[in-house]
């Protein structure tokens, strides 16, 4: 939840210049797209060629395109479920970009095939904690739980990546294996509260008992995987 305090005052900062790009007619789809666009050529360029200062960087400059695009939109009245959906879609392709490309770093000339594995780990951990919440949704329910949130995997990567090029050398493993496991964990904090919430909802849904007849139960669903 750390993006709910960051966002407003880096919103003020930003006001001005997307206050410019509203008067030039950017669309934020445009906006979000050249975002996704830089931070996955910056990691693809910087990461897997160990230049980690230079990477943090330039991906941090497009990152800011998260804010800018619903700013844009909002400051135009064009917010949309399309947009809405373009940005999330995007995401996910920025997030693999920056995991993937530790994966290879790790694979490769950073030679450390555990690392390598625990990079992978936080990008598939990423990508289900995304999944989960965005599928709960879907349902008419929530999933806005868990420890590591895209802003907060985010944040710590980018720091760690940013003192790995500065010559910290033990932080990024440590960030690694930390966001592996805290990925995990939030998958099953959201698990556990979607779960909770379909169990009450099936309860409220159901005709009262106080009657002394049993209904009966409902036949099981094909489609459930």
């Amino acid at each position: 939840m750390l993006s709910l305090h960051v966002r407003a005052p880096i919103a003020r900062f930003l006001a001005p210049f997307v206050n410019w790009l509203v008067r030039l007619g950017v669309s934020p789809d445009v906006v979000t797209f050249v975002g996704t666009v830089g931070v996955s050529a910056g990691a693809l360029v910087f990461f897997t060629t160990g230049h980690f200062f230079v990477g943090t960087l330039v991906i941090t400059a497009f990152v800011f395109s998260d804010l800018l695009d619903g700013q844009i939109a909002r400051a135009r009245g064009r917010s949309s479920v399309w947009g809405a959906f373009w940005d999330s879609a995007l995401d996910r392709f920025g997030d693999a970009a920056i995991f993937g490309s530790l994966v290879i770093w790790y694979a490769g000339d950073g030679d450390s095939l555990p690392l390598a594995g625990a990079a992978l780990g936080a990008l598939v951990g990423g990508s289900i904690t995304s999944y989960v919440k965005a599928r709960a949704e879907s349902l008419g329910l929530t999933a806005n739980v868990g420890l590591a949130e895209r802003a907060e995997r985010l944040i710590v990567v980018l720091v760690c990546a940013g003192l790995y090029g500065l010559g910290v050398p033990y932080l990024l493993p440590i960030a690694l294996w930390f966001l592996a496991g805290a990925t995990a964990f939030t998958v099953l904090q959201r698990l556990v509260e979607v779960r909770r919430q379909a169990v009450e909802s099936a309860s409220a849904a159901s005709p009262s008992s106080g009657s002394g007849s049993r209904a009966p139960a409902d036949p099981p669903s094909p489609a459930r995987r």
